[in-house]
């Protein structure tokens, strides 16, 4: 079972049922072979002791060991976990020996013993409390009036593929490919890769395939193309097909969606992985545009005349998610290539990342410009377990009075697999999967409805112009009667943005971008946000943290400037915005969820007139999600290299206050000549920490 359950997280690409063929009988073979071995030591020994019994038992014991350590177990947990395992197996072994020899009732006694032992593992897992779903019924929150953006549409659409045409494993990239593309000589990027490799494909790196799986609308178009790419999964075990409920969807709603195979560049425990594979992965959805470019110039193909050249959208998930920000930011690693010359040609006006990883390759980093950016993440992501989507979020701008947008939302009980419907429901592969906690991960249908509510309205609004689904991404509440019960948490930002604080710009506490700061009844410091690691997010903010006595004010305060730049930042600007990190306790220390921080938010004119709101009048602020990824707790930090970290990271949600309701609270007030913006901690203890404070101008919507 050991040796079967390794195999399937490492296959070979023969297929299930010859894979566990293969690991059942080699390991039978090894088992017999070890134990007889030890067996014979034993004897040497005198010990009087069942020697094969023993023997058995000691080999499963070292064959467990090695499997658990070689899949990232450090040595003390492999080994606890392989006397278990072994002492299960034994205690089974007695007593199917002794039913066998009809001795019922100590039989029975054992089974019950082993039964009973898993049954106790099993309890002495440790759940952290759940997060309750947001429950929007009394309050004022505007559900959406459009229809359901994860409906499919009215457009009938085909299917097909187009490829090389010479694929080992796959008919629909053989001989039954409808269309047959070229292939790519990549030995400018790639010097490391294996002739295992090779022979399992049957080509190397100077003949990569273009190979897509396209949905594409019925009629004469031109339509929207939608490129959705996979990340680093088995290279064995094909990705490229994982993401049809949304090319279904999609081409329903009016876009060519195509999904590209890059299972080539992936992993594998046989080959290995090519050096540069970010880069490269990044290379090939470049060539898939040139290629797209070739097919809609050539009469008769079924690309002919229907792309929209001017609307373009990349989707990629895991490493894909990051290939397609570097897709959309090419010229700085890609300046020199040809590939440019057609890539020009289209406009990729969007960018969607599912779970994205965000490493530094040539020592730079994408950074979008007036491009509209999606990024979705799971706090119970036991794969890309930080959220690195907001990374690029950050990295990500705005020229003042941009149309273009971006957002984030962190879904509480989603992982890494299930966005993917052919990657199972484990974040690692095995073994190490079966040791992660999935009681509390969403069910994965639930999931991938996430997935097609936001990017359907994502693309229906940046590609097909629809600003009636902008709503949903300002604020996630306006979307929830489409959406699964979980918790979420989302940011926003468009051109229509004015800050006056991003805590960037020095490290000098008292100034902001537009004013000063000061602050009363409160232990404050402007710090990096970091994430499960301990690792820089790349951004300032101001942490505040309340230390005044209960009946004592604790704020923090912000005067602006008498400046032209403060008039233009209030010129027009529909009300006060900032993001938000709750960073009210720990539940790990009380196993109970803290009670969330009241903040209140007081703005003042230059007649010092006043208002002042409860920040939970228009959000209430919800505590961070908290995930133990593993079984055990003790696993946690003996698992992948301690990897998981702490329990939770800095996560924000953006809150829009409109003026008008602190006009409703205060009709003297002059929202165009404001002078303060005052944040109040009212609870002992209190602790947030905010970003991105400014206004926002929802005119800009009208733009679209």
């Amino acid at each position: 079972m050991a040796f079967t359950t390794a195999v399937l997280g490492i296959p070979t690409g023969l297929g299930v049922p010859t894979d566990i063929a293969l690991a059942a009988g080699t390991s039978t073979i090894l088992l017999a072979i070890v134990s007889n071995i030890i067996a014979v030591l034993i004897a040497l020994t005198g010990l009087r002791i069942p020697r094969l019994f023993a023997g058995c038992v000691l080999s499963d014991f070292g064959a467990i060991l090695l499997i658990l350590y070689y899949a990232d177990f450090e040595i003390e947990a492999a080994a606890l976990i392989a006397v278990l395992l072994s002492l299960l197996g034994a205690l089974g072994g007695l007593a199917i020996g002794l039913l066998r020899s009809k001795r019922v009732t100590l039989g029975l006694l054992l089974t019950l013993t082993v039964t009973f032992s898993q049954l106790a593992l099993a309890n002495g897992v440790q759940e952290l409390p759940t997060l309750e779903p947001i429950d929007i019924s009394d309050s004022d929150v505007i559900a959406l009036a459009a229809a359901n953006p994860a409906q499919p549409g009215n457009q009938a659409y085909q299917t097909f593929t187009y490829a090389s045409g010479k694929d080992l494993h796959r008919t629909e990239y053989g001989k039954d490919t409808n269309v047959i593309s070229s292939t790519v000589d990549a030995t400018g990027y790639i010097k490391n890769w294996s002739k295992l490799r090779t022979l399992f494909w049957g080509f190397d790196y100077s003949a990569l395939p273009l190979n897509g799986r396209v949905w594409v609308p019925e009629g004469d178009g031109p339509y929207p193309v939608v490129l959705m790419v996979h990340g680093n999964h088995m290279m064995e075990d094909y990705s490229d097909g994982g993401y049809s409920y949304l090319g279904e969807l999609l081409a329903s709603r009016g876009f060519i969606a195509v999904s590209l195979d890059e299972n080539f560049l992936n992993y594998s425990a046989w080959s290995g992985i090519p050096d540069n594979d970010f880069k490269v992965r990044t290379w090939i959805i470049l060539k898939h545009l040139e290629q797209l470019a070739d097919f809609s110039d050539e009469p008769g193909n079924p690309f002919y005349q229907k792309i929209d050249f001017t609307n373009t959208a990349l989707l990629g998930h895991s490493r894909g998610g990051q290939a397609v920000a570097m897709a959309a930011d090419a010229d700085r690693w890609f300046k020199n290539d040809s590939v440019m010359k057609a890539v020009d040609r289209f406009n990729i006006a969007s960018v969607v990342a599912l779970a994205p990883t965000d490493k530094t390759i040539d020592d730079q980093q994408a950074r979008l410009k007036d491009v509209n950016y999606l990024t979705l993440q799971g706090a119970r992501d036991g794969d890309v377990h930080d959220f690195y989507g907001d990374r690029q979020y950050i990295r990500t701008s705005y020229s003042q009075g941009s149309s273009a947008f971006k957002s984030s939302l962190y879904i509480a009980d989603a992982n890494h697999s299930q966005f993917n419907s052919d990657w199972g429901a484990y974040d690692q592969t095995l073994p190490a999967g079966l040791f992660l906690n999935r009681a509390q991960i969403m069910e994965a249908d639930k999931q991938r409805q996430i997935a097609k509510v936001y990017v359907s309205a994502f693309l229906e609004t940046t590609l097909h112009g629809k600003d009636e689904y902008q709503s949903l991404f300002r604020d996630y509440r306006s979307g929830l009667k489409w959406l699964p019960e979980t918790t979420y948490y989302n940011r926003f930002q468009d051109g229509g943005y004015r800050p006056v604080a991003t805590f960037d710009e020095d490290r000098n506490k008292n100034t902001v971008n537009l004013g000063t700061a000061e602050a009363s009844g409160l232990s404050w410091s402007e710090e990096l946000a970091k994430d499960r690691e301990s690792k820089s997010k790349a951004t300032y903010g101001v942490v505040l943290e309340r230390t005044a006595k209960k009946d004592e004010k604790a704020y923090y305060n912000i005067k602006l400037k008498d400046s032209v730049v403060t008039e233009m930042a209030l010129s027009d600007a529909d009300g006060l915005t900032f993001s938000l990190a709750n960073l009210n306790g720990d539940i790990k220390d009380e196993l109970s969820i803290p009670l969330p921080p009241n903040v209140e938010v007081e703005l003042t004119d230059k007649n010092d007139t006043s208002a002042r709101l409860p920040l939970s009048e228009v959000m209430d602020i919800l505590p961070l999600p908290q995930t133990q990824f593993t079984l055990f707790p003790w696993l946690e930090e003996r698992i992948n290299d301690g990897k998981y970290g702490d329990l939770s990271e800095a996560v924000f949600q953006t809150y829009e206050m409109p003026f008008e309701q602190f006009q409703e609270e205060e009709p003297e007030l002059e929202p165009e000549n404001l002078t303060e913006i005052t944040f109040y901690l009212e609870a002992e203890e209190d602790k947030i920490m905010l970003d991105d404070i400014g206004f926002y101008d929802l005119g800009i919507r009208n733009t679209f």
